[in-house]
């Protein structure tokens, strides 16, 4: 579920809220003052995001929140972002280059753009994807995953804790906990629906040597990788097909050389893939843009989910899959 253009990459807008508290010259002709403006700059002040406020000013995003939007904001309480900036170690007013540039984009990791999404729309979807104005690989905007099951929570860390502060040009949920720049980890933890690769990448590590798989794709300067997750019940497929009552009851060489076959060493989103060999880290699968399919050398297809594509972290993107990509039979 995407609400951005991937071609829109968030610049300071103009501001178009011309003559907040008085008239133009020229309103001879209007019958009244025109009316006053409230945007989420305003509403977070008024709910005392006054850590928030400090972070918009230094790093020159407060006339961006001021445009028309619409804008939906998850705005970490104070003590929230007091937190974030110690664990980090970031004082706003003496930031390097580096460090302001790392504070706008975890900031912007909370702003979706182009939606004013209340919390009843949000619980009315249960769960799902959707974009940040943050940027990752290749200048794309990062996604977002947010589950109600048990209150609103985004990214699996960050809850909602007073929802729905409505302004003009958007609406504010305030949160409690900085939402982090996700890695692949953070979308294979958070969506219960892919929890059984969750447990493949982990049993996998065990082996000896291990890969690390866990590590690597928890690591934000990894990577850029593309993985091709397999669903739950592409797992549970797999397992009647071969069997089996667990994945443990194959080897930990044999589950490492399957994961391989769900990894590409680049950043591919769904628009970039095209017909034809795909390099895995495994070895070459075939994929059909026709259909978003992909067959492995064995002949089995696994159909790309296209409700659940481009899933984009800082460190690589993911694509779910409905079938498990096996590699060939060993040579005898």
């Amino acid at each position: 579920m995407k609400f951005i253009s991937k071609t829109f990459k968030l610049l300071p807008v103009l501001f178009l809220v011309f003559g907040l508290t008085a008239c133009s010259d020229d309103d001879d002709n209007n019958d009244g003052p025109v009316a006053m403006e409230t945007t989420v700059i305003d509403v977070a002040l008024e709910n005392n995001l006054t850590s928030l406020a400090a972070a918009l000013e230094a790093t020159g995003l407060v006339s961006t929140l001021q445009g028309p939007g619409p804008f939906t904001v998850f705005a970490p309480s104070n003590d929230a972002f007091t937190t974030f900036l110690n664990a980090a170690g970031v004082d706003l007013n003496n930031m390097s280059a580096a460090e302001e540039a790392l504070v706008t984009n975890i900031l912007l990791n909370h702003v979706i753009i182009g939606n004013n999404l209340m919390a009843a729309d949000l619980v009315a979807a249960g769960s799902g994807y959707t974009n940040t104005a943050a940027t990752g690989p290749n200048d794309e905007n990062l996604s977002l995953y947010f589950s109600t099951s048990n209150g609103v929570m985004i990214n699996g860390v960050s809850t909602v804790s007073d929802a729905d502060k409505t302004a003009t040009n958007g609406t504010i949920h305030i949160v409690d906990t900085v939402i982090d720049l996700p890695t692949l980890a953070t979308f294979a933890t958070s969506n219960p629906a892919l929890s059984i690769l969750v447990d493949a990448l982990a049993y996998a590590d065990t082996g000896s040597p291990t890969v690390p798989y866990i590590a690597t794709v928890s690591d934000n300067t990894a990577g850029p990788f593309t993985v091709f997750a397999p669903s739950n019940d592409a797992f549970v497929s797999l397992l009647d097909e071969l069997n089996l009552t667990a994945l443990t009851d194959l080897d930990t060489d044999t589950v490492n050389s399957v994961l391989l076959y769900h990894i590409v060493g680049a950043n591919v989103q769904s628009d970039e893939l095209s017909t034809g060999a795909v390099g895995t880290l495994g070895g070459s699968i075939d994929a059909d843009v026709s259909n978003f399919t992909l067959t492995d050398q064995n002949g089995r297809i696994s159909n790309i989910v296209t409700s659940l594509v481009d899933i984009q972290s800082i460190n690589g993107v993911v694509h779910v899959i409905d079938n498990v990509i096996l590699p060939p039979p060993a040579a005898d």
